[in-house]
């Protein structure tokens, strides 16, 4: 899919937004503004084109194949998994990132693997004792999970959200200082 065609996507699915917002609201008798739900809609879908233009391509290269590496059933276990957790959370109201929970399942799979492999490793040793033993600088070398894309993922994680609740605040004293 080009980036044209996410643009025009994202376009789409904020227009829509915004419409089943004000259906939504009218509904239930809130106050409601046509013209904030449009223009706050088509500001979140240029935000979000221009971030996937920019680190898109970087991150689903990573994600998709540099952490661990997925392969159509590994990637179907990613993808129910994840829709499984998402539904869960929102049935339950938690306020959760899709994204951060996709991210999660492929480390998921990928330290399951390992576990796997381990586990195979030690049976195999218990029927054929004579087999080579890997050095531990050999075994950590074989590992199927990236520890440095884990460690990186893991901090963007935790200073993503302070950064956003400190970067709404300054918009937010910004502008109420603006608009008086």
């Amino acid at each position: 899919m080009g980036t044209a065609s996410v643009f025009i996507w994202a376009m789409m699915a904020a227009l829509l937004s915004a419409a089943l917002w004000v259906n939504l609201a009218t509904w239930i008798g809130a106050p409601v503004s046509t013209t904030h739900s449009v223009v706050g809609g088509v500001i979140g879908a240029f935000g979000i084109s221009f971030g996937l233009f920019l680190f898109g391509p970087k991150l689903i290269r990573m994600v998709g194949g540099r952490i661990t590496k997925l392969n159509p059933m590994r990637a179907y276990c990613v993808a129910l998994s994840a829709a499984i957790t998402v539904i869960v959370a929102s049935w339950l109201g938690l306020p959760v990132s899709s994204t951060h929970i996709a991210v999660g399942a492929v480390f998921g799979v990928g330290f399951f693997r390992e576990w796997d492999a381990e586990r195979r490793i030690r049976k195999a040793r218990l029927a054929m004792p004579e087999r080579t033993k890997y050095t531990p600088e050999e075994r950590r070398r074989r590992k199927l999970v990236r520890r440095s894309h884990f460690m990186t993922i893991i901090a963007a994680w935790v200073i993503t959200v302070p950064a956003a609740a400190i970067l709404s605040a300054i918009l937010f004293f910004l502008i109420s200082s603006a608009v008086g």
